[in-house]
């Protein structure tokens, strides 16, 4: 499933190619086929993130709040709009961009009312400049659950997947299956900083690179990573392999239906 900066880029896409301007609306697989009708001729006046969730801002015909889920995608491209080839759900079109929407696990025209019910539901997202992360701490504090359940729990922080999730825990040195209330104050405050500035490279990279300098190919003498997800990593899908800073393996679990990745030695219970 997409991590939070892959939304926050996609917002950001649709925010410079459509904003200000009419467009054209259309759902080629059907599936919206009445929001589409009714947004067609509408100026985007915003697109913005929260989290996993995209929200296209059309005033007064309203918001298209969309999920990608895990099989969701967005393509975008220039000139001519190209003849709909697979399931579309939702295509926007101006004379000199389009985008293209398919698979998501939400697509759907809201009130504003239903989008700030759905915003109240999810933790502070650190992309976003109203981010509160007292809200998070509040909850972490208090909870018996370990910190890896807790960082993948959407309504206490919004935007943080499995792999920001791994990494993150292993440059703060936690732990994951320290329980959220034998956290101290300093631990969560630098974790929440390091995730911030995580997802913030994301967005400018468009992938994920976790490694600092002196972990980088080059200054190791060893190859890049070779894996779907890009990036540079240092524990995640990295089960069995030798960790990149003490020499150790990594280990691999199952937590909550979801692959987990550490190290033992610098992540020390």
């Amino acid at each position: 499933m997409p991590e939070g900066h892959t939304i926050h880029r996609l917002a950001a896409d649709h925010q410079t190619r459509f904003a200000g301007r009419p467009v054209r609306a259309a759902s080629p697989q059907g599936k919206f086929a009445d929001g589409a009708a009714l947004l067609h001729g509408s100026v985007l006046h915003a697109a913005e993130a929260h989290g996993k969730h995209l929200f296209l801002d059309f005033a007064a015909t309203g918001w298209v709040h969309v999920h990608l889920g895990l099989y969701g995608t967005v393509r975008f491209g220039t000139g001519p709009v190209p003849a709909p080839v697979g399931q579309i759900r939702l295509r926007l079109s101006t004379p000199a961009d389009w985008s293209e929407l398919r698979g998501p696990a939400q697509c759907r025209l809201i009130t504003p009312e239903e989008k700030a019910a759905v915003a109240a539901r999810l933790g502070p997202d650190p992309l976003r400049s109203d981010a509160r992360p007292d809200s998070a701490w509040a909850r972490v504090s208090r909870s018996r659950s370990s910190v890896a359940a807790l960082l993948l729990d959407q309504q206490v922080i919004a935007g943080v997947g499995n792999v920001y999730r791994a990494e993150a825990l292993f440059r703060q040195g936690i732990d994951p299956y320290r329980p959220g209330r034998d956290l101290t104050r300093r631990e969560w405050d630098a974790l929440w900083d390091d995730l911030a500035g995580l997802l913030r490279a994301g967005v400018r990279a468009g992938r994920i690179d976790t490694v600092r300098p002196a972990h980088e190919p080059e200054a190791m003498g060893r190859p890049p990573r070779v894996d779907d997800h890009g990036g540079e990593v240092y524990v995640y899908r990295r089960a069995g392999q030798p960790c990149l800073v003490c020499g150790g393996e990594i280990r691999g679990a199952t937590l909550a239906a979801r692959n987990l990745f550490w190290c033992p030695a610098c992540q020390p219970r």
